[in-house]
């Protein structure tokens, strides 16, 4: 059976009767997965090249290279850097920033909204600083 998506499980939940046999039913849906893990499932889905996406992102290849791994806790910073490069959606990349345990895009945080504007526009790591910039935000960090 396919895997449901975050919409789908939100729908049954509304729905379910009883919790227990909605967790019994989606005990495979609900499954955490690490960020490494949900990086290397965007990774594959979206037909992208690790390395292009980590020179992409601006960081530090070996730094990339372990959160990519999994040996690196990256700051939220580095998890947008990273959601820039890879061309995602605001809500492909909150669902990042929830498995790097941050938080998610706010619309009502002025500097959040410039990169939702970002993501939806598939600005660059660059053209994303030079936003920040000319609204005299703080750039990226490592950018």
């Amino acid at each position: 059976m396919p895997a449901k998506d975050t919409q789908q499980l939100e729908n049954e939940l509304t729905e379910a009767d009883d919790v227990k046999n909605f967790l019994n039913d989606n005990a495979e849906n609900l499954r955490q997965c690490t960020l490494a893990e949900y990086l290397r499932r965007l990774i594959e889905e979206k037909n992208l090249i690790k390395a292009q996406v980590i020179r992409d992102s601006q960081l530090d290849e070996g730094y990339a290279q372990h959160i990519f791994g999994g040996r690196k806790n990256p700051s939220r910073e580095k998890i947008l850097s990273l959601a820039l490069a890879m061309k995602l959606s605001p809500k492909e990349t909150d669902y990042l920033l929830y498995y790097a345990r941050h938080n998610k895009l706010y619309a009502r945080n002025e500097r959040d909204a410039v990169f939702i504007f970002a993501l939806e526009n598939h600005k660059t790591v660059l053209q994303t600083n030079e936003l920040l910039e000319d609204l005299k935000m703080e750039p990226l960090i490592g950018a």
